[in-house]
């Protein structure tokens, strides 16, 4: 059984694209946000996400599925999103504190 194996010589697509000096390229910048800012990623997420869960269940219980649903769901996401975003700001030292007591370390 005889195996082939690629050649060492460059591939004619590498020499096509000259490579460029290291001190062209800028350095690429992080869009991440700072580790100290994760409790507030959190809380916008959760409260985002479960606000607009909530407010899908809540308009569809009290008025139906019928037309405009999504515009009421939005107009009430307006209103729930902000105060659900401040209230899990203000719960999450409590939360933390109650998961602490309940689990083991």
């Amino acid at each position: 059984m005889t195996r082939s194996f690629p050649s060492s010589a460059p591939a004619a697509d590498a020499a096509a694209v000259p490579a460029a000096p290291p001190e062209a390229v800028p350095p690429r910048r992080s869009r991440k946000l700072p580790r100290r800012y994760a409790p507030i990623a959190f809380a916008f997420f959760m409260s985002g996400i479960m606000a607009f869960l909530m407010c899908c269940v809540i308009v569809a219980a009290n008025t139906g599925f019928g037309p405009g649903y999504l515009l009421r769901v939005l107009g009430s996401y307006a209103l729930a999103m902000p105060v659900a975003f401040c209230c899990v700001l203000g719960v999450r030292p409590l939360v933390m504190r109650l998961v602490a007591a309940t689990v083991r370390p």
